[in-house]
């Protein structure tokens, strides 16, 4: 079964085990983040974002890719992804095209920190560091909406109207909304090269060990976040919902809830979302 949680106005499902795989969904979004496993479901979604070229985040993009023929997908899939990795990934997906002896349809989109790309309507992604071994990045979602500017609110239709006819600058303003960050495979750092996402309304983050059996520096050298780091943190997470993930195999599920539900403090548990299944064993 995958995992699914509530976050804000968004569903968060899927599945993630830190150096097996992970592999997440967003539908109120219509992306999907890192394809370390290809799940059937996430095949019609025709936005994927790879965050860095590990196996367990990136090794089953060609069988995703693959299933959407099958699901009766047959527009190229659009591949976000780390600049320096985009030759690979096309190389690896050629390769695997040999092996089927059938042709695979996707465009991949390179993206270098801070760059920011439309991904459809008023929905548009923006690229930030993350610090881990390779080239790696995380995606802040943001919605782009014309509204009034405050001067102008009181307005009555008819007015407002004419001043569109007569082509008035400065009637209407662009604001940006901090939806949806997604961090993964990272130094804790990333919270300060990166601070804009304890902003965003939703922030996935990965927190790969949770107690003493890894200490923060054993955690800092694997280059992933440890929940102590966190905890320190905690009056920094403006988030509305903060969804931790990428759990180490060594903690059954069960115990990943225990821990972070006695360890983290109220105010934050609150909007903690645990991205793991309430089982006693992980999923495969």
């Amino acid at each position: 079964m995958l995992t699914e949680v509530q976050a804000g106005p968004y569903t968060v499902r899927g599945i993630s085990v830190g150096g097996v795989y992970t592999s997440l969904q967003v539908p109120e979004l219509g992306v999907v983040l890192d394809v370390g496993v290809p799940l059937r479901s996430f095949a019609t979604t025709d936005h994927v974002f790879l965050s860095h070229g590990h196996s367990d985040h990136a090794s089953a993009l060609g069988a995703l890719l693959g299933i959407r023929g099958l699901v009766g997908k047959h527009t190229p899939a659009r591949v976000f992804l780390p600049a320096e990795i985009e030759s690979a990934v096309q190389e690896a997906q050629a390769a695997l095209c040999r092996l089927h002896r059938s042709a695979i349809s996707f465009q991949t989109i390179p993206m270098l920190p801070g760059e920011t790309l439309k991904v459809y309507k008023d929905l548009w992604v923006r690229a930030f560091r993350t610090h881990h071994a390779g080239p790696s990045l995380g995606y802040q979602f943001l919605r782009r909406i014309t509204k009034l500017k405050p001067e102008h609110q009181g307005l009555p239709g008819e007015e407002l109207a004419r001043l569109r006819r007569e082509g008035a600058p400065g009637i209407f303003e662009e604001i940006e909304r901090r939806e949806l960050a997604y961090a993964t495979d990272t130094l804790s750092k990333v919270l300060e090269t990166a601070p804009e996402i304890l902003d965003s309304r939703v922030l996935i983050l990965e927190c790969t060990y949770l107690d003493q059996s890894r200490t923060v520096e054993e955690t800092q050298e694997r280059l992933h976040v440890h929940l102590d780091e966190i905890i320190a943190r905690a009056d920094r997470f403006q988030n509305e919902a903060l969804v931790l993930m990428h759990f180490s195999q060594a903690y059954p599920p069960t115990a990943v809830h225990d821990i972070i539900r006695q360890r983290v403090p109220p105010a934050l548990l609150e909007r903690v979302r645990v991205f793991a299944p309430d089982t006693s064993r992980w999923f495969g």
